[in-house]
């Protein structure tokens, strides 16, 4: 199994809002790509790459529209993408703001994808998109869901609509794209929105930021452990997390996960209970949070069982805990 790629669910833009609007399940869109339900409300949470692009390809299918993903993109919008989004919108220049888009992507919002800008001759420039991930499913979606936020990142400095874009597989849905983008759409090696190349030196209209205040939260493809980690946080949202769910996303075996993670000096259990300890402390935090109800978000049947682990863990009960870090807080 080589790299994993990640990306932030909110990358995916209102896809929820437009199956809903539209008539379609977003129960049985979600289903399909075995992402919980409550994904739409955590925004900030990571899930597989390749299963964010499933999930898109399925929202696509349920509405039988093939230009979805551009249009939530393009709905959504730079403000869309949180953190990364208000980087690039704070941006001196065009040419600045791509260079933020290019050089942030893969840590602040979505790894195993590559953006780069290259001229085109001695007028145009190119700013290109891939997957490098091996997905067997939404390639050619995850391509138009880029599109909307770069399209919409030129028209926010001013630059107006690409001259042309270019995919590397003929779209379905031709004249659908080249209406909502406001160009052609062409064949070309990769996924690309070509223009003007004076535009770059377009100014910021709305006020800059020249620091780029970049934040590294996304985990290295190669950390196999930070992965599963982020694996198990998204099935705690609907179930308490289980080796099998996460070896089944990452297509291994049991033995083989814990033998990765093994060579990483981690253990699957010893990962589980961190990231279990974490969020118990997060939900006792909140004064009004019943003990019951947290043991049922932590995935266990009732709260003398959540209790036992979490004595087990910290050497005091839920409650004593709680009482000290709300008396803690309380001192400050």
């Amino acid at each position: 199994m080589g790299a994993l790629g990640f990306t932030k669910a909110r990358s995916m833009g209102p896809v929820a809002e437009a199956v809903a609007r539209a008539g379609g399940s977003v129960a049985r869109v979600f289903r399909k790509a075995e992402l919980p339900l409550r994904l739409i409300d955590e925004p900030e949470q990571l899930i597989l790459l390749r299963d964010q692009l499933a999930l898109v390809e399925h929202a696509a299918r349920e509405l039988d529209d093939e230009a979805l993903p551009l249009r939530l993109s393009m709905q959504a919008g730079m403000e869309g993408l949180g953190l990364f989004g208000l980087r690039v919108k704070k941006a001196p220049t065009l040419f600045d703001a791509i260079e933020r888009c290019n050089c942030g992507m893969e840590s602040m919002l979505q790894s195993m994808t590559h953006m780069s800008l290259t001229r085109c001759g001695a007028r145009l420039a190119a700013w290109t998109y891939e997957v490098c991930d091996d997905v067997p499913v939404g390639r050619q979606k995850n391509e138009l869901l880029a599109f909307g936020y770069m399209v919409e990142a030129l028209k926010r400095f001013g630059a107006g609509a690409p001259l042309r874009a270019t995919l590397p597989q003929k779209p379905p849905a031709r004249a659908a794209l080249e209406d909502i983008l406001g160009c052609e759409v062409v064949a070309g090696e990769k996924a690309a929105l070509i223009f003007s190349a004076e535009l770059l030196r377009n100014q910021n209209p709305t006020g800059a930021d020249p620091i780029d205040r970049r934040v590294d939260d996304l985990p290295a493809p190669d950390d196999f452990s930070a992965s599963v980690e982020h694996l198990i946080r998204l099935a705690l949202l609907e179930r308490r997390p289980t080796i099998d769910y996460v070896r089944r996303r990452l297509a291994l075996s049991a033995r083989s996960l814990q033998r990765r993670l093994s060579s990483e000096g981690e253990s699957f259990e010893a990962i589980r209970r961190r990231v279990l300890l974490a969020k118990a402390r997060t939900l006792l935090a909140a004064r009004d949070a019943p003990i019951t109800r947290i043991a049922y978000e932590l995935g266990y049947s009732d709260a003398a069982h959540f209790s036992r682990a979490f004595s087990a863990w910290t050497g005091e009960s839920p409650r004593a805990w709680r009482r000290g870090a709300l008396g803690a807080v309380r001192e400050m």
